[in-house]
């Protein structure tokens, strides 16, 4: 490291101004931030020393998502294989997702990383760290037969309009990888959707529909085992199968203090609320799922831990949390149930949830005042 070291130290003059190489000075910063821990410091102004930074807090995040990748990776192998009439060994079936995967993270950062160093280049600052995790993010929502030239564009079309209109990391009102996933499927339905696009190079013949596809047309019948939806041995997008390892990334978060359990316990807890509720209504035999059924189908515990989380876009209030996480499970559930054209409601309801947050700290902040002034008035009046 210590070569590395002097070796970016060697180089970095031409990166600064009035070096050769001056205008890939963004470039080279987000390079030289990524492999080592920035000295710059603050000269001016009030301002609080903490261990805590964004490159630490992405890096955690991005640990907490190795699970799922390398989990994805072994499960697009072994669908694949299964489709085939073929009980595949461990490593075969983790080295075929591995490169079936790799294209997809590839193009993922190539495009998202370009574009944000063209923006931090144009306007005479630092590429951020945002997008260190949201690269990996898209990636682990999409099928693995998505095609690569349609992850570039939702890429780009998340980067620029998801988070660069509204001034880049830290400022953006919608999560950036669901902006991109919402594209893909708004943009290109047919490759988002239906039994052929979530087992990569499957038998024409074998059914490659997910549980809430089966859920969606009434076969109910064929919905796999809850304990294959909890282990993740079913066809589904790259990261979401497997709920299990979805759990050790929230453990990560949790333990490390990154996570907010306030959010994560109130999406579970609206998901159980307005499953039950439809339990208890029993309308139809999508109503009469067992509750726990859909905390462990589809994208509903990728969504909780990993995307409704994400301290940007969600509310920033204590009480706001719990109400903001809350209305996702149910929107979620909601949207699952009752409206056919959207079989995944977790998207839908985390980006509306991104919208109304401010909202919901602003009303939560006006209470607070509230009873604030009438305590005054109280202790006053005594």
């Amino acid at each position: 490291m210590k070569a590395l070291r002097k070796l970016l130290d060697k180089q970095k003059p031409h990166f600064e101004k009035g070096g050769r190489f001056e205008k890939f000075h963004s470039a080279f910063d987000s390079v030289e931030t990524l492999l080592f821990v920035p000295d710059k410091v603050t000269f001016s102004g009030s301002h609080i020393r903490d261990a805590i930074d964004m490159k630490r807090t992405m890096i955690v995040v991005f640990v907490s998502l190795i699970p799922t990748v390398l989990f994805g990776m072994w499960n697009i192998g072994y669908q694949h294989f299964i489709s085939h009439g073929i009980v595949p060994e461990l490593w075969t079936s983790f080295f075929y997702g591995f490169w079936k995967m790799l294209p997809i993270i590839i193009v993922s950062y190539a495009v998202g990383l370009g574009i944000e160093i063209i923006f931090a280049q144009y306007k005479g600052h630092e590429v951020n760290e945002g997008f260190f995790v949201s690269g990996l993010l898209i990636p682990l929502i999409v099928p693995p037969e998505t095609p690569l030239w349609q992850i570039a564009i939702a890429v780009a079309f998340a980067v620029i309009f998801g988070k660069e209109v509204f001034g880049g990391t830290g400022m953006n009102i919608v999560n950036p990888a669901l902006t991109a996933r919402a594209f893909l499927f708004f943009a290109y339905p047919a490759d988002m959707s239906g039994d052929k696009v979530w087992i990569a190079d499957k038998l024409d013949a074998y059914s490659g529909a997910t549980p809430l596809g089966n859920a969606l047309v009434g076969n109910f019948d064929k919905i796999p085992s809850p304990y294959d939806m909890f282990m993740g041995f079913i066809p589904g997008s790259i990261g979401e199968t497997s709920v299990l390892m979805i759990l050790l990334g929230a453990a990560i978060l949790l333990i490390t203090g990154i996570g907010n359990w306030r959010i994560m316990f109130s999406v579970f807890a609206g998901g159980i609320v307005m499953a039950l509720l439809f339990n208890w209504w029993g309308a139809n035999e999508y109503m009469k799922l067992p509750f726990y059924y859909h905390l462990i189908m589809g994208g509903f515990a990728f969504g909780a831990v990993f995307m409704a989380t994400d301290p940007v876009t969600a509310a920033q209030t204590k009480r706001g949390m719990y109400i903001y996480g809350f209305l996702i499970g149910v929107i979620a559930i909601l949207i699952r149930v009752f409206n056919p054209a959207y079989p995944e409601g977790v998207m839908l309801s985390i980006l509306l949830m991104n919208v109304f947050a401010p909202l919901i700290d602003h009303y939560v902040i006006e209470s607070n005042i509230k009873k604030r002034l009438k305590r005054m008035k109280d202790l006053v009046s005594n």
